[in-house]
């Protein structure tokens, strides 16, 4: 049953609002709350055993959105998944995942997610992942995600990654691979704020392996209180390909960021870029949003949310 809490997770997480349109699967406190697939959407529990999910595309599927989301509502639950989706020729999909924790004690509540993506050509893939966390009123449970996602893109491909973590997860350590054939192209968005003494690592690796591939990464953060942050992209051209890894970051208080991209190149033909800032919020921006009537605290939270965006 969702409750009114579950219904708010959802809302914050995958932006829905009573029960979706198309292909969908709500797992919810380790197990399946609700699911339904399409004509061209099948999705099954997993053939092997493993908790979780398998997502079929048939080939020439256009237009549809799956929704995939996650909740957790009791503490000192620990979830793992495994969703595999296999996307045929032709596609031009949306992917709508998530997690969203409320944590209704004083003990750890955590989900580990594995999606593993195997798409075929000439497809066109929307994938995002919202995460967040709350904990109930007076408890101090910790709240932890670890996901990985692993994309195998075929010729022709391109695959938009949107991830976004805006507050409430106390812990998080995210492994994101992704592997390339000629004419592909993977562009990542990333947008994370962490506060208090949250840490969050991420670690992503770009393999550019066919002919024309590309691939870009856009990461945005704010590092608030006493929290810490460690980025490590990579981006790996093993042929005549192009490759942008950017990196911006605002550190706040006494947090702690590090940012650590890297390239290489295995063919003389690839063209890859790296650039990292990390900064704090200009004294300038501050005054001019204050003389427009902002408290300072209003218009520190106007630029974040600017720059986060």
């Amino acid at each position: 049953m969702i409750t009114e809490i579950d219904a708010k997770l959802l809302e914050k997480i995958a932006d829905l609002t009573g029960k979706p349109a198309g292909a969908f699967n709500i797992r919810k406190d380790m197990g399946c709350e609700a699911r339904q697939s399409t004509e061209h959407i099948a999705i099954d529990p997993r053939a092997d055993g493993k908790p979780g999910i398998d997502i079929h595309f048939k080939a020439g599927t256009k237009g549809e959105t799956c929704h995939i989301p996650v909740i957790i509502s009791q503490t000192g639950m620990s979830d793992m998944v495994y969703n595999d989706f296999y996307v045929a020729d032709d596609c031009d999909v949306n992917i709508v995942a998530g997690c969203g924790i409320h944590n209704s004690g004083c003990d750890e509540s955590r989900h580990d997610g594995i999606h593993t993506f195997h798409i075929g050509r000439n497809c066109r893939v929307h994938y995002t992942e919202k995460h967040y966390g709350e904990d109930a009123q007076g408890e101090t449970g910790k709240n932890v995600m670890n996901p990985q996602t692993i994309v195998y893109l075929g010729e022709n491909s391109t695959m938009q990654m949107d991830t976004v973590q805006i507050r409430g997860i106390d812990s998080t350590l995210r492994d994101t691979r992704f592997y390339c054939e000629a004419g592909s192209e993977v562009v990542v968005t990333e947008r994370l704020l962490t506060h208090g003494d949250q840490t969050a690592e991420s670690d992503m690796t770009i393999e550019l392996n066919g002919k024309d591939a590309r691939g870009r990464v856009i990461s945005r953060s704010v590092a608030q209180d006493g929290s810490r942050q460690v980025f490590r992209p990579v981006m790996v051209g093993n042929s005549q390909c192009f490759g942008h890894v950017q990196c911006d970051s605002i550190i706040m208080g006494a947090a702690h960021i590090q940012s650590v991209p890297a390239i290489t190149a295995n063919c003389p033909d690839a063209q890859l870029i790296h650039e990292a800032a990390i900064g704090k919020i200009a004294g300038d921006q501050l005054l001019k949003l204050e003389t427009l009537g902002l408290t300072p605290e209003e218009a520190e939270e106007t630029i974040l949310k600017g720059f986060l965006a």
